[in-house]
């Protein structure tokens, strides 16, 4: 049985927290994307495929590329942030079930048919992105979540030999700059979405 996280925590992961647009002349160090990857792998993930790949985008050169494939207003955040990543999924995870799956060896059988292998990866990638966002959160840092992008254009300048993999989605990353945030937008209470039956 787990602890519960103190009301700064829960600030801090969740009520507090935003999606910034800026951030702070502040560079983020190879040691914090680790720090990063350290917690949001152990995360759940169905059988646990883990089928996100990561490519963090720190050099000029890495944002540029990515920049370009992206919306006008989406390229100026990543150009402008510390580091971006791009949150893709092996559509091919199956393959690892063995290692990373090892008390069932029938696992990677069990995502034979392409579809559903597929719809798995996409699944259990967005849940690592969340995963993610909720790390890097817990470290210090901020995040700025965004689609808006070519996807097949991503792959192929960043994929290129690798067709199993696709983009999901991209982020920025770093310490946010509050002049960049927008309000905080609306809510629900519990009572409007959620039934309990």
């Amino acid at each position: 049985m787990g602890t519960p996280l103190s009301d700064d925590a829960l600030d801090t992961i969740f009520r507090t927290a935003r999606t910034y647009n800026g951030y702070r002349d502040k560079p983020v160090s190879e040691g914090q994307l680790e720090a990063i990857w350290d917690l949001m792998k152990m995360g759940p993930t169905s059988a646990n495929m883990l089928p996100a790949r990561m490519v963090w985008c720190i050099s000029a050169d890495a944002k540029a590329k990515l920049a370009a494939h992206t919306m006008p207003a989406n390229g100026k955040k990543i150009l402008a942030a510390p580091t971006t990543v791009i949150i893709a999924m092996d559509t091919n995870f199956h393959e690892l079930l063995p290692e990373f799956f090892p008390h069932d060896q029938t696992a990677k059988s069990w995502f034979s048919d392409d579809a559903f292998r597929k719809q798995s990866a996409f699944r259990n990638s967005s849940l690592q992105g969340a995963y993610f966002i909720i790390a890097a959160r817990a470290i210090g840092l901020d995040t700025g979540p965004m689609s808006g992008f070519d996807n097949d254009a991503v792959d192929k300048a960043f994929f290129p030999d690798q067709p199993a993999v696709k983009s999901n989605f991209i982020s920025t990353i770093g310490y946010g700059d509050p002049e960049t945030i927008f309000e905080r937008s609306p809510r629900p209470s519990f009572a409007r979405f959620n039934t309990i039956a």
